[in-house]
């Protein structure tokens, strides 16, 4: 390609065919810089739905039918959006979805009457409700009383430990549960690797380094008081953004070689109506070795994810019972 420019140094050139030559260069260098290996959602959750399907199909053979039950506080417009995602993904592999919508001024012993009543109902299999909630009521309280075999993401603080201490019986919460699907998936190495999580949350940072400690990989967990985080992404080799903030990680924290998992799904400051991740995608896709898109990453694998739990909470019940 440089041949091609060599007259670049040719005394006779005037000014103009210089310029003109210099741009076609810039242009060709920058059409010619690596592009990031994109780790599409899609192909993973149809994997796990393929799988979902056939399972669930020998359930309701059994009149088994897996059933999960769904608590919505309140009409937040990510919740109503995951909610039909939810909904959606069950009506395709035949679990089945009861759903309600409570008030937000909803009393707390109200909302514990309901979830008693659903954790009491065999013919339901796992549970779910949409967090945050509305600070009048106690979210710890209200998570308690969801039992680990009903505990479909992993709210209950039992459910919790159960994961922390490896043992078996638990679910783990279903976004942690896909980046990890996705490594797998995609054939990242994780075992005796440099991965760094961005994010100490209870639904997606702490419960995530636990299932990368598990697969063998060395963990950093970093959040919004760590110093010095682009040096901290730098020196990964699995990079896990879930801050929730716009373009955080930028590209010049990335280097070539790493594998990087946006789990962010925040509204595009510069784009009106759109989404954009935790990273800075159009520097990062040119600088790192695969990177999933947002959207169209891990959130599809998420709602796979959690109909897959419901029907292994089918399942063990059905074992259970005979």
């Amino acid at each position: 390609m440089l041949d091609k420019f060599a007259n670049l140094n040719d005394e006779n050139l005037n000014p103009m065919d210089e310029i003109l030559l210099e741009e076609q260069l810039m242009n060709s260098l920058l059409e010619e810089q690596p592009q990031a290996k994109l780790l599409h959602g899609k192909p993973v959750a149809e994997s796990i739905m393929d799988d979902n399907l056939s399972r669930c199909i020998r359930l309701n053979s059994q009149k088994r039918p897996p059933t999960l039950a769904v608590f919505r506080v309140g009409k937040r417009p990510d919740d109503i959006y995951y909610e039909n995602s939810i909904k959606r993904h069950c009506e395709q592999v035949g679990v089945r979805c009861q759903t309600m919508t409570l008030p937000p001024t909803i009393r707390e012993d109200e909302f514990a009457a309901i979830l008693t009543q659903a954790v009491q109902d065999h013919t339901i299999h796992g549970i779910f409700f949409f967090s945050p909630l509305p600070p009048n009521l106690n979210e710890a309280h209200l998570r308690s009383l969801i039992p680990p075999a009903k505990d479909v993401d992993c709210l209950s603080n039992a459910a919790q430990a159960a994961l922390y201490l490896n043992q078996p019986g638990a679910f783990a919460p279903c976004t942690p549960a896909a980046v990890m699907e996705m490594l797998r998936f995609y054939q990242i190495p994780i075992a005796g690797k440099q991965a760094v999580v961005l994010g100490r949350s209870l639904v997606v940072g702490k419960p995530l380094s636990q299932l990368l400690l598990a697969a063998n990989a060395t963990v950093t967990v970093a959040h919004s008081k760590s110093e010095n985080l682009s040096q901290v992404c730098w020196q990964a080799d699995i990079v896990v953004a879930a801050v929730g903030k716009a373009r955080l990680v930028q590209g010049g924290w990335l280097r070539p070689g790493q594998t990087v998992i946006d789990v962010g799904m925040n509204p595009d400051p510069e784009r009106g109506g759109k989404m954009c991740g935790d990273v800075d995608f159009e520097a990062a896709q040119t600088m790192v070795e695969a990177i999933t898109p947002v959207p169209g990453g891990v959130g599809l694998v998420t709602t796979a994810i959690l109909c897959r739990n419901v029907i292994e909470a089918a399942e063990r019940q059905a074992a259970h019972h005979g």
